[in-house]
């Protein structure tokens, strides 16, 4: 029961950092309705700004993480000037945007591999070291060792989900996203600038990637320019099982697959932990296309 609770404490922290992540792929799937697969581009650079933020310039991690989420929210923001509003704004076909934004993930993923090299000489990967406190609570009764970085980045991912709910449901922004989501010419002939909706809803996907890979790079002890691959199937599962398009579905799927991915690597093995977990997007699949908490392609807004 003590072994329970200490992967139940860990995957509750785990699946935050997830939540996060396919959090940013259910925001920009939401509005334009592709897939952003440089999404996990995003979350490695997030965590690529930490590292040089914090080794080699030597400042705070409380410095660290905003530059990093304000970086990635930046590139996000790139990515869809450079990669998806040329072929929206000549009514190019989704599959085009989502191959666009595949190359766009290899050409982050290579510029990071080429400083990444000139800066460390290889790319096998970094471990930052000293950035937050290591020395875990330990309670007794139940067993139990608290990471004082995965209570922090728990409380920081909260905060940030709840913040992004609001924002959605109960600001002029979050109208403006609704409505677009529903309807781009109807949203523009409301007077809304889908433009601008477009480029602020791609900027808080970067924000909350670049949060993401801070987080996981804090937790999981590596920053390399691989990580986004790492995170991607896991991402895209997350989103699929808690349902395309919906916030709160991107929440619980999040959550869902680091509970699984936990339990069985503690309880099974972790040959098997990936392999449950798309063998549960298999099974959502099956029973509810649309997700959990998803709605049918019909009525989804």
């Amino acid at each position: 029961m003590d072994d329970f609770l200490q992967q139940t404490v860990n995957a509750i922290s785990s699946g935050a950092i997830y939540a996060l992540f396919a959090l940013g792929y259910a925001l920009v799937f939401s509005v334009l309705g592709v897939l952003n697969l440089a999404h996990s581009a995003l979350f490695m650079w997030g965590a690529f700004i930490t590292l040089i933020v914090t080794d080699i310039w030597g400042w705070s991690i409380l410095i660290a993480l905003p530059l990093a989420m304000i970086g990635s929210g930046l590139i996000s923001v790139a990515l869809e000037f450079v990669a998806f509003r040329p072929l929206r704004q000549r009514n190019a076909a989704r599959i085009a945007q989502l191959i666009s934004s595949i190359g766009a993930a290899l050409l982050l993923v290579n510029l990071a591999q080429l400083l990444f090299i000139e800066l460390y000489s290889d790319v096998q990967g970094f471990m930052p070291q000293g950035l937050v406190p290591n020395e875990p609570i330990v309670i007794e009764q139940p067993a139990l060792r608290l990471s004082p970085v995965r209570m922090i980045i728990l409380f920081l991912s909260l905060i940030a989900m709840i913040a992004l709910n609001y924002m959605v449901q109960n600001t002029r922004l979050g109208q403006q996203m609704r409505a677009v989501a529903f309807k781009q010419e109807t949203a523009a002939l409301l007077g809304i600038n889908v433009g601008q909706v477009f480029w602020l809803t791609f900027f808080l996907a970067g924000v909350l990637a670049g949060a993401a890979g801070t987080f996981y790079a804090l937790v999981f002890g590596t920053i390399n320019p691989f990580i986004g691959q790492e995170i991607a199937l896991l991402g895209l599962t997350a989103i699929v099982v808690g349902g395309m398009g919906s916030i709160r579905g991107a929440v619980l799927g999040g959550f869902l697959v680091a509970f699984i991915q936990v339990y069985t690597t503690a309880f099974i093995g972790s040959s098997y932990r990936d392999a449950i977990v798309f063998l549960l997007l298999f099974l959502i699949l099956l029973v509810r296309p649309q997700g959990i908490l998803g709605q049918p392609e019909a009525t989804r807004a």
